[in-house]
């Protein structure tokens, strides 16, 4: 996760942030509930923000629940909510989170909107989580900004909002006084960063071992690998217009190597008028979205079968190893390697096993041997980390098998930006790191 020095464990919060009106409180956090709004997503900011943990070391904020519009308000399972305040509330935190929107084919209502511009005017931080974020952008409060929100709505956030740098692979995104977060669990991730930025990684972290969650998710070191979720789906606009048969097209044939260039004459398209017309379908540019599809391939690919790295590079339509792994730790977070080992530890099913020294297969064994079977299968990137029994030797093997991965990973970064092809021939050109969440500094991706 690359994150700029400055805002690092900052306890001074968004470096960007307005100057707050004298009748707003910093510690006062305001949570703005709709009706039909998941009771999942509504409840994560009740609970970061709206409970005494002091005792474990958590300072403690003012939670008002405001309703954004007339009670009582309905959520999942026909429960009925009755909010302790209105949107006159909101006028008093220094924080307002906006946890979900029932429909993002629904406007909001224009009070809440109101009442979102003036807080945003008078420094108050605003805070999406999920579909929130359509929300923030009905009142025109993320034009020009980046922003994410769910993958599976990502696509009409675009299409919608064209101003709005919306980028579905953060976890959450850190604009200085606007963060968005991506769908249902990574709200917490953002809760906690606010915490975070407010009072610090001690505060933050007393606060995750309360919720049993991670601290911090963002990288495959972090949240394991293949934590991070990646999707082949497009939004339901495409299956209705003339590009679905070229993405169709393009979707049976990721075995092949073959560029954007290519999925533009097959839409009788020059290259500009493409990647326009399927930016303004997908809200993605094709470049980007063809290698998510060449590394979801991968994925699945590394789950299910026992094809070399070397392999699946080639079945995946990359030209080399070296770019199919530059592309899979930036979608992904960890190597293809690394990535396989993490699946096969969850499901030992799918392991050998082994003891002693005859654990070269990996699996569930123990002893020294799993160890050292990991190592020696990970030269040839099928590793599956032995060592899972009680001995300490099985904690050593997965150390050195550890060792082995990055070691590789530092050889494969110094090499990928030199043996990736470029755009104009093949998508295997690198792009920045996918999924570290972005905080402020690190502005949309254009």
């Amino acid at each position: 996760m690359s994150v700029p020095k400055s805002h690092q464990d900052s306890t001074n919060g968004p470096a960007t942030t307005r100057k707050l009106a004298a009748r707003r409180r910093r510690e006062i956090v305001s949570v703005l509930l709709f009706s039909g709004g998941p009771i999942f997503e509504s409840s994560i900011p009740l609970s970061v923000f709206g409970i005494d943990r002091q005792d474990a070391g958590v300072p403690r904020y003012r939670l008002l629940v405001c309703a954004g519009e007339d009670g009582p308000l309905r959520t999942t399972g026909g429960l009925q909510l009755s909010a302790p305040y209105g949107l006159d509330a909101l006028s008093r935190a220094g924080t307002v989170v906006v946890p979900a929107w029932r429909s993002i084919t629904q406007p909001p209502p224009a009070a809440a909107l109101d009442a979102l511009r003036r807080a945003h005017e008078e420094g108050a931080r605003l805070v999406g989580l999920c579909t929130g974020a359509f929300v923030l952008a009905a009142a025109g409060l993320l034009d020009g900004r980046p922003a994410t929100t769910h993958w599976m709505y990502a696509p009409t956030l675009a299409k919608r909002y064209p101003s709005v740098h919306v980028d579905p692979r953060e976890l959450f995104v850190d604009d200085g006084d606007i963060l968005t977060s991506a769908g249902t669990a990574a709200g917490i991730d953002l809760c906690l960063h606010v915490v975070r930025t407010d009072h610090g990684s001690e505060a933050a972290g007393a606060l995750a071992r309360r919720l049993v969650v991670p601290p911090r998710r963002g990288n495959g070191a972090e949240s394991g690998a293949g934590s991070r979720h990646l999707d082949r789906s497009l939004p339901e606009e495409m299956g209705a217009d003339p590009l679905a048969e070229v993405v169709a097209w393009a979707l049976e044939h990721l075995h092949e190597q073959f560029d954007v260039e290519t999925l533009a004459a097959r839409a009788y398209m020059s290259r500009r008028t493409f990647d326009r017309r399927f930016r303004s379908l997908t809200g993605s540019a094709p470049l980007q979205w063809l290698i998510t599809q060449r590394v979801l391939q991968a994925q699945r690919l590394l789950e299910t079968s026992d094809y070399s790295v070397d392999e699946v590079a080639g079945r995946c339509g990359f030209r080399s190893p070296v770019a199919l792994r530059g592309h899979f730790r930036r979608q992904l977070g960890s190597s293809p390697a690394a990535y396989r080992a993490a699946y096969r530890i969850r499901r030992p099913e799918s392991g050998n096993g082994g003891s002693g020294h005859g654990g070269d297969e990996g699996g569930t064994g123990s002893g020294e041997g799993g160890g050292r079977g990991a190592a020696t299968a990970h030269q040839n990137d099928t590793a599956v980390p032995g060592g899972m029994g009680n001995s300490a030797g099985g904690h050593h093997g997965m150390l050195h098998a550890a060792n082995h991965y990055a070691a590789r990973d530092l050889r494969d970064a110094s090499r990928v930006h030199r043996d990736s092809p470029q755009e104009g021939s093949d998508p295997g050109k690198p792009e920045s790191d996918a999924w570290a969440p972005r905080v402020p500094g690190q502005r949309g991706r254009g």
